[in-house]
């Protein structure tokens, strides 16, 4: 059932993806207006809350914080934006991405070669345990 003049909470929870308790999340943030309250004082959430709802969402699939989302969401915004600027964002993020996977990368290659090392029988020296007591410098 719609509310009058939009959607409950609930239901745009439903076409946005986005669960209520983070749609209020949110809005307490500032990324997505407030939705208008009823008469019953329940949210009614319009199209455009769904639309700034779903590109929150895409966001959050491609790996971006909430403050690079919410630069993403002004540079939406403002219709005499600079592609650059956009571009600008979207690299930085794919730089950050790039140096998490080799980091990743480095951690799967460490502890891969450590599981090679271990015997895994029923001696007790165990490579695995040696590295992670070891001192980092």
């Amino acid at each position: 059932m719609r509310a009058k003049g939009g959607m409950t909470i609930g239901q745009a929870a439903v076409s946005s993806g986005v669960p209520p308790k983070t749609i209020r999340f949110y809005e307490e943030m500032g990324l997505v207006k407030p939705a208008e309250r009823l008469a019953n004082r329940y949210r009614a959430y319009d199209e455009s809350n769904l639309q700034t709802l779903r590109f929150i969402r895409r966001a959050r699939d491609l790996g971006f914080s909430l403050q690079e989302i919410d630069k993403l969401l002004a540079l939406y915004r403002n219709r005499r934006r600079a592609s650059e600027d956009v571009k600008r964002l979207a690299l930085a993020h794919v730089a950050q991405l790039d140096h998490k996977i080799a980091e990743l990368t480095r951690i799967r290659d460490t502890l891969a070669d450590l599981a090679r090392r271990c015997h895994g029988d029923q001696r007790p020296d165990c490579p695995i345990l040696d590295d992670l007591e070891r001192p980092r410098s």
